[in-house]
């Protein structure tokens, strides 16, 4: 699991900007919240994938932990799944970092229906829980995915974030999310990326404008404290 380290310079600056609080968010509402897991496919996660984070292994349990914490709360699960048609449908990115070869192999990686576009087996995915695929990095990008939609029609207004990279598709979604007027926990010990370095960059960007940084057992307690326990029947 990757050593997140907030810098101090930047936690004082934002620690002062909410009145001396490190959260701006200290309380929520369970059946107003989705957990958005990002990107947790085997085309990432699996060992030996084109495109690995081998982080991403290690934030498996700690991202269940969260999902069935909000679920037994009554709040929304929403696994997002990047997904490809061509390399034309956004060229861009394909000219900017890969080679014809490349590019067409990660096409076909992504593919719905593929086997690196499956949500990694060890997910605990339940089946009311909503599964979404997206084709930019944000899911909130217009054309990306449906997410905005989905949870405006469920009445959220807290994403908590998770999945992977840390430093690309999360926090393309974490800020987008901000933008669009959630309240935005992201997870430092839910999110993987390729080295602690990354991984760090996001999160002190992040803490400085646009999300609370959160460890997955600070996110329970949370959840946990915005409404009473199911009572058994």
């Amino acid at each position: 699991m990757h050593d997140s380290q907030l810098d101090p310079v930047i936690k004082a600056r934002f620690t002062a900007l909410k009145g001396g609080r490190e959260f701006a968010f200290t309380r929520l509402d369970p059946a107003r919240t989705a957990h958005l897991v990002v990107d947790m496919q085997n085309g990432f996660v699996e060992a030996g994938a084109m495109l690995e984070v081998p982080q991403a292994r290690n934030v498996v349990g700690n991202i269940n932990t969260v999902s069935q914490a909000l679920r037994a709360r009554g709040g929304v699960n929403l696994f997002l799944r990047f997904s490809t048609r061509t390399t034309g449908d956004w060229s861009v990115y394909f000219e900017q970092f890969m080679d014809p070869a490349a590019g067409r192999a990660e096409v076909a990686d992504f593919q719905p229906g593929s086997h690196g576009h499956a949500l990694y087996p060890q997910l605990d995915v339940q089946p009311g829980d909503l599964v979404v695929d997206k084709y930019r990095f944000s899911a909130f990008t217009p054309g990306s995915s449906n997410t905005l939609e989905v949870l405006q029609a469920r009445g959220i207004d807290t994403v908590v974030i998770s999945g992977t990279l840390t430093d690309c598709c999360c926090e393309a979604t974490a800020r987008d999310a901000q933008q669009l007027g959630f309240r935005v926990v992201f997870l430092s010990d839910a999110n993987a990326a390729l080295t602690d370095a990354e991984h760090n960059a996001a999160l002190n960007s992040l803490a400085a404008w646009y999300a609370d940084i959160r460890t997955a057992a600070q996110a329970v307690e949370l959840v946990r404290a915005g409404m009473p326990a199911p009572v058994p029947v």
